[in-house]
């Protein structure tokens, strides 16, 4: 048994024989009590209604490997007498693994905590859900930055030099990606300004559809004939953007024409047909109804009304029924509509 005390690294080999299954007691150890943890946890919150046990439940199972096996070969090290350089590293990696093993944690919980608040936001301000994303976002962002830069500090990396040289740097990449970073920033316009949300009908010069997502750099938009449009966020806010989910109200401005055969006293009475047409629908509401011109070859009324709900199926449907009571009152009234016509007079003068 003598090779028990062959040394290496100024330590014999009985101690490496125990630093090895310290290391892999350790490690077996707090994997069986992760997965302990993790079951009765999982176990308590199937029984709760609260969405918080079970986040606890997945930071526990979303425990890292690397960290489990860093901190078992730090508490074998401990066993040896090892350089000062060599267990500075042993501890210094340790620390990176905690780090970064935080670093995911936090990235959860941020996730947990976005993913409830647009649950509560989605029905009541459609809106509010972008923001949010967006804030999620940048605090991930921020979340990991700190991580990296207290990683690099533990590794022995004089971070205020390399924060001042990320500052001349940035400056040429971002004049390098300044189509991308107008879009960020732009995103971040619609996400605090708000001229849309997800779920409105919007018009964006030719396009017109409903808008499906507002991302970093894009937003899309679903057509009516079912094709994704997709419009980088600076072009989108360059552009004019009608907004009809926000349109309490439609105003309607429409005109029919009659024959020039149609008597004085028809004539006086069609304001009235389409007035009474108009106020017999319930979600309408009456304005205007005028003789307007004389045209090529009719007489021309112009009404106006509003229909009490921007639904466009609605619409359609209240201009449907007043055209229908438009077209009977005319049948009984005998009054004609006008079409295109034209009259030839021809002279026979004598041979």
């Amino acid at each position: 048994m003598d090779f028990l005390y062959t040394t290496y690294l100024n330590n014999p080999v009985w101690k490496w024989l125990i630093t090895a299954g310290s290391v892999v007691a350790v490690f077996v150890f707090l994997k069986i009590t992760k997965g302990i943890i993790a079951a009765r946890a999982a176990d308590f919150s199937k029984k709760t209604k609260t969405e918080w046990d079970d986040l606890v439940a997945g930071l526990i199972k979303g425990t890292n490997f690397f960290l489990l096996l860093a901190l078992s070969v730090y508490v074998g090290s401990q066993f040896l007498v090892l350089a000062p350089l060599i267990m500075f590293w042993i501890g210094r990696l340790a620390v990176i693994a905690l780090f970064i093993q935080g670093a995911i944690w936090g990235g959860k919980i941020l996730e947990f905590i976005i993913s409830r608040h647009v649950k509560r936001k989605m029905e009541r301000d459609p809106g509010a859900v972008t923001t949010i994303k967006a804030l999620g976002f940048i605090g991930k962002l921020a979340l990991y930055s700190i991580v990296f830069l207290l990683i690099l500090d533990n590794l022995g990396i004089d971070v205020t030099t390399l924060i001042a040289g990320l500052g001349v740097g940035g400056v040429a990449v971002a004049l390098a990606v300044q189509n991308i970073l107008g879009d960020l920033f732009s995103s971040f316009s619609i996400m605090l300004d708000k001229p849309f949300v997800i779920g409105d009908f919007v018009i964006v010069d030719d396009y017109l559809g409903t808008v499906e997502h507002i991302g970093l750099k894009t937003t899309r938009i679903r057509s009516l004939s079912g094709e994704q449009i997709v419009f980088s966020n600076t072009d989108l806010l360059n552009s004019r953007i009608r907004n009809y989910k926000r349109m309490y109200e439609r105003r309607v401005v429409s005109s029919i024409g009659v024959t020039y055969q149609t008597p004085l006293e028809k004539l006086k009475a069609i304001p009235t047909i389409i007035r009474e047409a108009i106020e017999a629908q319930e979600a309408a509401r009456f304005d205007r109804a005028h003789f307007k011109a004389y045209g090529d070859f009719s007489l021309n009324f112009e009404f106006v009304y509003y229909v009490k709900s921007p639904d466009y199926n609605a619409y359609m449907d209240v201009q449907q029924e007043i055209n229908l009571i438009i077209y009977r009152r005319f049948a009984e009234e005998k009054i004609e509509f006008a079409y295109p016509t034209q009259t030839l007079f021809v002279n026979r003068g004598e041979r």
